[in-house]
Parts: structure tokens; sequence; C-alpha cells
């Protein structure tokens, strides 16, 4: 049975930063922490064997990437990289809250819906995320490295029990095992040091 494992790109704000909404027009690197976190996910995939592995172009996520594969190649995949989030691009989480409200939040963090502003169009990320599963070998096992945004969309398009919060976090991961039966969700935001 083929498996993707689906991982966010490690922290791009330490602690004390603050914290930014940052999206496909925001090309940040890899902060001190999130170079760990990249480090940590090397050691965590040692003894899996990624036949392929994919990235967006983003700092974050090719560095990510790269950690983990120690000078393999993988492809840059467009699909991969980060949604925009509009007038919240850039913006400090405090001000994204009090423009959009918790609520707004919560169901983007729950739901997939886009807050008011942003530019996503969920059904083409879902085709996007059919297509590129069924590209995927069912024999051996693939790497993605994204963002927060696009990573949530894989949700609908997989087997789950419908209970996982989409939020993936800083430096996890999600593994999608490929099987003639479609694909099927294993784990979600499972975090190496956890």
């Amino acid at each position: 049975m083929g498996r993707v494992f689906v991982v966010r790109h490690g922290n791009t704000f330490d602690k004390g930063d603050i914290i930014r909404r940052v999206g496909g027009k925001t090309d940040l690197p890899l902060s001190r922490s999130g170079i760990e976190q990249a480090k940590r996910l090397k050691t965590h995939f040692e003894t899996v064997q990624f036949n392929a592995a994919f990235s967006s172009d983003l700092k974050r996520t090719r560095q990510t990437v790269e950690a983990i594969l120690g000078g393999q190649s993988y492809e840059i995949a467009e699909m991969l990289t980060e949604i925009d989030y509009g007038p919240d691009e850039g913006k400090p989480e405090d001000e994204v809250i009090n423009r959009l409200g918790q609520q707004a939040l919560r169901d983007w963090d729950r739901h997939a819906v886009p807050p008011e502003g942003w530019h996503i169009d969920p059904q083409a990320l879902r085709k996007d995320w059919v297509a590129f599963l069924a590209s995927c070998s069912r024999s051996t096992d693939t790497l993605v490295v994204t963002s927060n945004g696009v990573a949530r969309f894989v949700l609908d398009v997989v087997e789950r029990n419908g209970s996982e919060d989409r939020k993936l976090r800083t430096g996890s991961y999600g593994i999608i095992n490929l099987s003639d039966r479609g694909p099927k969700l294993e784990g979600w935001n499972i975090r190496p040091e956890d």
C-alpha cells in the first residue's frame, strides 16, 4: 500500500515575535524553532524511503523538504503554494481577529469556510488534491510539504472519521494510505516530539 505524508512546514516565527497571517504572497524563511522542527522531521522520517517528493516554491516549505530529504531531489508543485489571505496578508493575528471576528476563524479552522476577502477556491483545491492523490503510487511513499491553508483541503477528499481539526500544526504531518479502495486518512497532526 502506498502512503502520502502531508507535512506542514516548520515555524516562521519564534517565541516573542509578532505572529502574522502569512500566505502565498509572503515568502518567509523558517525561524530558529522552525529549523529545529525540520531537523526533528528529518530524524523522524529516517526509516521512510520517499520515492517522490513535492513542495511549494515558498522558502519555508523548500527549507523543510530539503531538511527532510537531505539532498534527495523533489519537485515544485504549484497547487501546494499557500493561499492568498487578501487584506489580512502580513497582518498581526489580533488585527485579523478584529477584522473578521473569532467565529469566521473558527469556521475556517473547523469547516474550511474562507473568510470574507480571502482569495481561495475550495473546489479547485479539492480537485487538485483528488488529481494529485490519483497520480501517486499505490506501492511507494510520497512526501508533500505545504502550508496549513492548502493542507486542510485534503481532508475533504479522503475517507476519515470526520473529527480531525483541519488545522495542521507547524512541523506536523498527516498520513494518507492509498489502496484500490481509495485514499484513507491514517493519522493527522502528528508531531515527531509528541
